[in-house]
């Protein structure tokens, strides 16, 4: 696993050494940022259930400014802490150990909102309408900003979610897929 683009572009990051996380592999990170980027001047992102890290630290690396990594998983918190480490990256980001409906919340009380979210739960274990539902009550997506969905490629993909619109979907061999959601088409 590595970051594909960017500043800090072929540096190698760490996996969580556990099963019950499936890291993003570097075909689909790379797929995912031609579609919505593929590079950024600022913003901020928020990577809820991150794993490593990986998707905001390639949205880090190509010019988002901050961002918030959220995992339950006390080895997913290291390994996102050490790839922070390799990449010189404290400074930018906040890093918590709490699930994703009370980063939600916390999150909504501190007033914050994102450019781009990252939504990669467990596969078929989430509904992602719940979450988008959530983060938008929540007032935590930026006007204009992108929700990017990882999910089971046989999920049934939902047209809209609240102001949201599908704008892109790719499947990625038998059981990856991603959708894009935004107010608008992404430019």
């Amino acid at each position: 696993m590595r970051v594909i683009a960017g500043e800090h572009k072929g540096r190698q990051l760490k996996s969580v050494p556990t099963h019950k996380t499936r890291p993003t592999t570097d075909k689909v990170k790379e797929s995912v940022f031609h579609m919505i980027g593929p590079f950024f001047e600022g913003g901020s992102a928020l990577d809820l259930f991150a794993g490593s890290g990986g998707l905001g630290l390639e949205a880090l690396s190509r010019g988002i400014d901050t961002c918030v990594f959220v995992d339950q998983q006390q080895k997913a918190i290291q390994t996102i802490y050490e790839n922070l480490e390799i990449l010189d990256l404290k400074e930018r980001c906040e890093v918590f150990k709490t699930d994703a409906w009370r980063a939600i919340k916390a999150a909504s009380k501190r007033g914050l909102s994102f450019d781009l979210i990252f939504l990669d739960p467990p596969y078929k274990k989430f509904s992602y309408k719940e979450l988008m539902e959530k983060l938008l009550d929540s007032q935590l997506l930026a006007e204009g900003g992108v929700i990017v969905c990882e999910h089971d490629a046989s999920e049934e993909i939902l047209d809209a979610a609240g102001r949201l619109q599908l704008v892109k979907s790719e499947r990625y061999g038998s059981n990856i897929g991603v959708s894009i959601y935004s107010e608008g088409a992404l430019t």
